[in-house]
């Protein structure tokens, strides 16, 4: 056997060009690419989190995840915040059906004293966390202490001219138009009752309601004063007109001065526009008068619960003369 040579004697078959895949195999050849790094991996973050809630737990610091923003129910309860607001609240009379007290809280007198009214009268006191407490006033300043107060029971429309007839006196209502912060709605109501008006009315949808924020910088005088609720204020206005009361609207672009109006001392209901846009039209459409605040510096315009004030005072003024 030649040097080399094959060890059968069979002849060597030729080899020939193989098969092709048509380029069908290419993508399987390119593999999948570098291994992607941890935080890009979909179970990364979830693992993440887990493990930064148990140190957390571990460490005692843990914070209550903040609440979603969800629409409040009409009919849920509300809740007051802070030792001199629950402390006004529940002097005024304010109804309420719980008090929350954070666990080891500071004690003064504005906390000794809450608890002693809220025994008193007869409302829960509950001892709890501090993130329960922010989860229940929403994260506001709540100095370990806050009242619930249960939904707000509206009076009807009519109600309020009632209670002045009742009273043997001029009707004065106060009406608000598209006023959507609860504070100025707390304000209102502090002028209000502070100028002899027989109770506030607002439309149900678009402006604020009785809330804790309401009672809160209403400093309890919510507590005397009714609020009246419309499905419609333009409704309620023409009704209250029919009813012979006259209606003048508050709003910077008013013609006339709010002294200078002849109708002060009359039935009378003020609707008080939002700061800035002032009265709807159809709110305007439905007014006797549109009368303004003069001021000094024109381009200045005041907040809706300020504007309110001056304007009440100039009514009960012109009906003491």
């Amino acid at each position: 056997m030649a040097a080399g040579g094959r060890a059968s004697g069979r002849p060597a078959k030729k080899k020939g060009p193989s098969k092709g895949t048509g380029g069908q195999g290419r993508r399987s050849l390119e593999g999948k690419g570098a291994t992607p790094p941890a935080e890009m991996r979909h179970w990364y973050k979830d693992k993440a989190r887990t493990e930064r809630i148990a140190r957390e737990d571990r460490d005692g610091t843990r914070r209550a995840a903040p609440a979603r923003q969800q629409r409040r129910s009409e009919d849920a309860p509300d809740y007051v915040g802070g030792r001199n607001p629950v402390l006004e609240a529940l002097q005024a009379g304010v109804p309420a059906s719980a008090l929350y007290v954070a666990q080891r809280i500071d004690n003064d007198d504005r906390v000794r004293d809450s608890i002693k009214i809220a025994a008193e009268r007869g409302i829960a006191l509950l001892e709890v966390s501090r993130d329960k407490l922010d989860r229940l006033t929403e994260g506001g300043v709540h100095q370990g202490i806050a009242l619930q107060i249960p939904a707000y029971d509206y009076a009807h429309p009519s109600e309020l001219v009632e209670l002045a007839q009742d009273a043997a006196e001029v009707p004065l209502i106060v009406a608000l138009d598209s006023v959507t912060d609860p504070r100025n709605l707390g304000a209102i109501a502090r002028s209000a009752t502070a100028f002899g008006a027989h109770g506030l009315l607002i439309p149900s949808r678009r402006s604020a309601g009785v809330t804790g924020g309401a009672w809160k910088t209403s400093a309890g005088t919510l507590a005397n004063l009714r609020v009246a609720r419309a499905a419609n204020l333009t409704a309620a206005l023409r009704e209250y007109r029919e009813s012979g009361l006259f209606v003048i609207g508050l709003d910077g672009a008013g013609e006339t001065d709010i002294g200078d109006v002849d109708l002060l001392t009359e039935p009378l209901v003020v609707v008080v526009g939002s700061e800035g846009k002032g009265l709807s039209r159809l709110v305007r459409e439905h007014c006797d008068v549109v009368t303004r605040i003069p001021m000094q510096a024109a381009a200045e315009s005041l907040n809706a619960g300020v504007a309110a004030g001056v304007a009440l005072y100039e009514v009960a003024r012109h009906r003491r003369l």
